[in-house]
């Protein structure tokens, strides 16, 4: 056919059949952009870490994005990377201290609770240094020491990172020390699970992040936590200052003011 009676022909056709074929062709045009997209999107969270903290062939501390620190973390973390990586642990000291140390694997909310099932009438204080992990068994946590009303404390240099302040955020009183590291970052979907694609991961990470708001706002906590939080990639932390820990109701008190009180 030539192109003259090709054009003729469709001259022929009615408005109604020209413009479903005009919304077809920008429909395929549509799947088409999105499907790269998608693509595009996938191939940036490939290099991402697949679990929260990072892999072990990674640094337990991300670079630092506060103004104070821009490239690393504010002061050094007492605890060597090793026991920051191995997965949570848990040991009762004196006046009732349970210290919860290690990475939130997952997990670590039951071995919490089988811990204050058995010896909860001794605790009084969780004290935290963890660079993070599971954020289902960090909200199990934070829920389960709000009841138990307990209190949470994050010691000189400890970290508490990544999920571990929804962990702190749980506590009836929160302290922290002037030099503790406490750094916040956006939810993401981990496990390695290649089955889930891109719209999946987004659409958990999306979930989780308005749980974890929730989840905040139900324990006291400023909605400037979590906003510093979503604007921080997963690969890198955000360090709080005492300052931004005070005006976000994260701590009730520095420990510097609650040993004076005692």
């Amino acid at each position: 056919m030539r192109i003259d009676d090709a054009f003729r022909a469709l001259m022929r056709l009615d408005d109604g059949v020209l413009m479903r074929g005009a919304f077809f062709v920008m429909l395929s045009a549509a799947a088409i952009f999105l499907l790269i997209d998608m693509r595009e999107i996938a191939a940036m969270n490939a290099g991402l870490p697949g679990f929260d903290p990072m892999l072990e062939d990674s640094p337990v501390l991300p670079p630092a994005v506060t103004e104070a620190a821009p490239k690393g973390s504010p002061v050094h973390p007492a605890s060597s990377d090793e026991v920051l990586r191995q997965p949570m642990r848990f040991e009762l000291g004196s006046g009732g201290v349970l210290l919860a140390e290690g990475t939130i694997d997952l997990g670590a909310a039951a071995r919490f609770a089988q811990e204050i099932e058995a010896r909860g009438e001794y605790v009084k204080t969780v004290a935290l240094n963890s660079p993070g992990g599971s954020v289902e068994d960090a909200l199990a946590i934070s829920k389960l020491i709000r009841e138990k009303k307990l209190d949470t404390k994050i010691a000189s240099r400890a970290l508490c990172a990544s999920s571990c302040p929804i962990v702190f955020a749980g506590g009836v009183a929160r302290v922290a020390a002037s030099d503790a590291l406490i750094g916040v970052h956006q939810v993401f979907s981990g496990g390695g699970d290649d089955r889930s694609t891109p719209a999946q991961a987004m659409s958990f990470a999306q979930s989780t992040t308005a749980r974890v708001a929730r989840h905040l706002d139900t324990m006291g906590i400023g909605a400037g936590l979590w906003i510093n939080a979503l604007e921080t990639p997963p690969e890198r932390l955000y360090y709080l200052t005492t300052k931004e820990m005070a005006e976000f109701h994260l701590i009730t008190e520095p420990v510097e003011t609650a040993k004076k009180k005692e």
